[in-house]
């Protein structure tokens, strides 16, 4: 039996807690700028929290498809997960307007099903050299569509073909408004480049396996170092673009998370940390936690609400009005998201020490 690879496990914990570290601040209009998405073409730190979470789909998908094969059993197996993971994206964004005619389609919850459900069909019925050139290719072919059936500029706001897309398939009700106008940063034609974000988890994880710890750690670096010049090569033409999820974003995010994870397999498997070990447990039920953060803020902002001094005022309001009444307003902000990712912790703790691991 091979260790366990604790650097995987606490790269799936990192991820579900910067998701909630960026996902809850206090007062949207006091963020720290490392912690808010870019407005459109560029990265911030914030910007590696999803591609992130699609890696570790995949490295998981290293260990947990190994050895299965395409045939009805496994399909319907995926076809399972898939559809249970969509049904609870969409569960939560309908609790969060309770209507079927503003309800959002697209989402994280719904592209982490895509992409796994993709991945899954092509790992099954794939060989791995096969995946690499899958992954370059959809890349290539996103690139394409992005080109021929924009409505003027291409990486543009409006007119680009993945707004075109998801307005003619789901209409504007149903997408993002974040930006001023319907526009879904999670639309459906850019899923086409977030599974190459995922096909390259499990390929880097596959890889990983065959490897002792030294070797990992050298061979994450020398590619994750290739990854990020690459993508920034490719910024040159194809701008780094989180929204698009851009195929230079791809390489980018790619390259920063195989650095990431190399200093992680120093600092676990070769030089173990204990003060590391949080992040561990933290990734041992990652798609419940992240479920309850997201209806835990809904309700303490939305649903948790009351008359103050002629006014409403949410629970999660009067938190950040009391941390903001001795502390600056992005310090306030800073650590009000903070005390929900140690809030969060607790409860990974609580069911990590009765070995209770929620899964689809």
């Amino acid at each position: 039996m091979q260790p366990r690879f604790y650097a995987l496990d606490a790269l799936r914990g990192l991820a579900i807690a910067l998701m909630i570290l960026v996902n809850t601040p206090g007062s949207w209009s006091h963020v720290y700028p490392p912690l808010l998405h870019a407005d459109w073409h560029g990265f911030n730190a914030a910007d590696l929290v999803f591609p992130l979470f699609l890696f570790a789909v995949g490295a998981a998908m290293a260990f947990s498809m190994q050895g299965q094969t395409l045939n009805q059993s496994s399909l319907l197996k995926v076809a399972k997960r898939t559809v249970l993971l969509l049904s609870c994206g969409l569960l939560l964004h309908w609790f969060a307007v309770l209507s079927l005619t503003e309800l959002r389609l697209p989402g994280v919850l719904q592209r982490i099903a895509l992409c796994y459900g993709l991945a899954a069909v092509l790992i099954l019925g794939l060989k791995q050299r096969a995946l690499v050139g899958c992954c370059v290719g959809l890349l290539l072919l996103y690139w394409a569509l992005l080109v021929s059936f924009a409505s003027g500029t291409p990486y543009t706001l409006s007119g680009n073909a993945v707004q075109r897309l998801d307005l003619w398939l789901f209409g504007a009700a149903h997408l993002y408004q974040g930006y001023g106008i319907p526009f879904d940063p999670e639309g459906l034609l850019s899923t086409l480049a977030a599974l190459s974000s995922t096909l390259i988890g499990y390929l880097v994880a596959s890889h990983l396996r065959l490897l002792i710890n030294i070797q990992r750690m050298r061979w994450l670096s020398c590619w994750g170092s290739g990854l990020v010049v690459a993508g920034l090569l490719w910024h040159i033409v194809w701008p780094l673009n989180k929204a698009l999820w851009t195929g230079s974003y791809v390489l980018f995010s790619s390259g920063l998370i195989l650095l990431l994870l190399a200093l992680l397999v120093y600092l676990l498997d070769i030089k173990p940390q204990r003060w590391l070990q949080p992040l561990v447990v933290y990734g041992t039920n990652p798609l419940f936690i992240y479920m309850l953060s997201w209806l835990w803020v809904i309700c303490a902002s939305q649903y948790l609400v009351w008359q103050y001094d002629g006014a409403a005022l949410s629970l999660y309001q009067a938190g950040f009005n009391g941390l903001a009444a001795v502390l600056s307003p992005r310090l306030a902000s800073l650590l009000f998201a903070l005390l929900h990712v140690a809030l969060f912790w607790m409860l990974s703790q609580w069911l990590y020490k009765r070995k209770i691991f929620i899964r689809l």
